[in-house]
């Protein structure tokens, strides 16, 4: 039987897996407001939509959901928000307890755990109440399994490499040109800027743990990473080679030692070790473009990943900071279905939002909106439309078990960091690990 056709559209291990965070929902805020969606007192139906982020992200959020309400005036949306990691295992516990949002922010690695076990409603044959024409295939296919769509891009993005030029400028290192770089021209780079620094700043943090990292490598050179089937389908030699790749950088200096970067620093742009000036440049998504250039001081330059033009394929894509999913269960699918076209398809939200979820999904509407972004953000928006207008390879959505991804790459790239495991023995004990993951 297929999982989405099982009674209660959970697979027994999701339901072991779950059932111990819906105990443990009732513990959880709502701040009042719950998930569920019901009429108010005042006679307007209440829809309920739930996402992460910060405090001014929910200002902005509310901001667009005002004008949705001044033009529905018969709807009410009911919000809650928390950071990522509390978000993911609280959307988790509602789930399992049977008390989705109407409308809910989705991780691009947990839609397929969503969907596969039916949770989720399928968008594909509701287009003439949900419009995505405007959406480029590349975009539509972020959300799509098969010929179902369960999600829709909150925003766009893509990662980008940025490099702090007043540190450059202060040690005298020209910054490479970003669109035909090479990864051996960055670790050049990167090494002259730790040395002209006298060690006082280090070229580049670079994060082998981030699973998009590690997947634009492997398109690089070759591999999808990820088939659209969901199968994980990376070579080992990919593998060694990325963890090779961190091995000789920190032999040439170009990244800090090992021991340096503490993984739990904190993820925001204040907290990064390029604000504190410990580092010249690393990957960052890049609708963080302007979070990241207010706390250095206001002169990141943004370039692409390096080996573009070197690999045997292009490894960028299109991708998503998230995804909004509607409940299969949803109490009112059509008003969320118009919530979710409203976010989607008007220009007045993307404006409020600004680019804090990406770039709109709309290629009419980012063009809209584009001159009354920030300079930052507008920076990014053009980044991204130039790469939409290339050859690029697609993003899909990661299969069952791959949120566990990232943990294996902290614990392996930790032992080569401090030399217990060789690039070798790496790359064959992710394989071993990630296929695991992938089927249990």
């Amino acid at each position: 039987m297929n999982p989405v056709d099982e009674p209660s559209g959970l697979r027994r291990r999701h339901v072991l897996r779950l059932g111990a965070l819906a105990g443990a929902a009732a513990g959880l805020s709502g701040c009042g407001r719950g998930f569920g969606g019901r009429s108010d007192d005042d006679g307007r139906t209440a829809l309920t939509m739930a996402w992460w982020g910060d405090a001014q992200r929910a200002g902005f959020t509310q901001q667009a959901l005002d004008a949705f309400q001044a033009a529905n005036p018969g709807l009410r949306v009911r919000t809650e928000y928390q950071d990522s990691s509390p978000y993911k295992d609280k959307l988790a516990a509602r789930v399992a307890a049977g008390d989705a949002p109407d409308l809910m922010a989705m991780r691009f690695d947990s839609l397929r755990e969503y969907a596969d076990r039916g949770t989720l409603l399928d968008l594909a044959p509701h287009t003439a109440d949900l419009d995505l024409s405007g959406l480029t295939p590349q975009a539509t296919a972020l959300g799509q399994a098969g010929d179902k769509i369960f999600g829709i891009p909150s925003g766009l993005n893509t990662i980008g490499f940025v490099v702090d030029k007043t540190l450059t400028d202060e040690y005298g290192v020209p910054v490479p040109d970003g669109d035909t770089w090479s990864w051996e021209q960055f670790g050049t780079f990167a090494a002259a800027v730790t040395k002209a620094s006298g060690g006082k700043v280090y070229g580049a943090n670079f994060e082998l743990w981030t699973t998009a990292n590690l997947l634009v490598f492997a398109r690089q050179h070759g591999d999808d990473f990820f088939s659209p089937q969901g199968d994980l389908d990376v070579r080992a030699a990919t593998v060694v080679a990325w963890f090779q790749l961190a091995e000789d950088l920190r032999a040439r200096g170009a990244i800090p030692p090992a021991g340096f970067i503490d993984q739990n620093n904190g993820a925001s742009p204040a907290q990064s070790y390029l604000a504190k000036k410990s580092i010249a440049s690393q990957i960052i998504p890049t609708n963080n473009l302007l979070g990241y250039n207010q706390a250095c001081g206001g002169n990141l330059q943004l370039l692409r990943i390096p080996g573009e033009t070197h690999g045997a394929r292009r490894g960028q894509s299109i991708d998503t900071p998230a995804l909004w999913s509607i409940a299969a269960g949803s109490r009112h699918p059509q008003e969320t279905l118009k919530l979710l076209n409203f976010l989607t398809n008007q220009a007045e939200p993307a404006k409020l939002c600004a680019a804090t979820r990406g770039v709109p999904p709309n290629r009419v509407i980012a063009a809209q909106i584009a001159p009354t972004l920030e300079a930052d953000n507008r920076r990014s928006s053009d980044f991204l439309a130039k790469l939409q207008d290339e050859t690029l390879p697609p993003s899909y959505p990661y299969p069952v078990g791959a949120s566990k991804l990232t943990n294996i790459l902290k614990s392996i790239s930790t032992e080569v960091e401090f030399t217990r495991t060789t690039p070798a023995e790496a790359g064959q004990q992710f394989l071993a690990q990630a296929r695991k993951a992938l089927t249990t």
